[in-house]
């Protein structure tokens, strides 16, 4: 199984404990960013508390997302909170952009 992480501070630190993981994973804000914007389109950009780089050797722990419109399904991860917030916003752009 991969590592797991919780936040601190907007920074993801390893968390051994699965059970401290599942109680923090169950109760944290780990939304970055949500947008919600006319015609039903969500722009969520979230913590995902496990590591979704599947072996390209970077640790993506962020994710955003799409829900929506003419990009719906358009997903980009990130290794960072601050890289996840460029992302936010990059996503936001495309769904703006007419």
């Amino acid at each position: 199984m991969n590592e797991t992480y919780i936040l601190r501070d907007k920074k993801p630190i390893i968390c051994e404990d699965i059970i401290k993981w599942g109680k923090w994973f169950n109760d944290a804000e780990r939304h970055v960013k949500l947008d919600e914007l006319p015609n039903n389109v969500k722009i969520s950009t979230i913590f995902l508390g496990l590591d979704h780089g599947f072996r390209t050797g970077k640790i993506l722990l962020f994710e955003t997302m799409i829900f929506g419109g003419e990009h719906d399904e358009y997903c980009e991860r990130y290794e960072t909170w601050e890289q996840a917030e460029i992302g936010h916003q990059k996503a936001l752009n495309l769904c703006l952009v007419k």
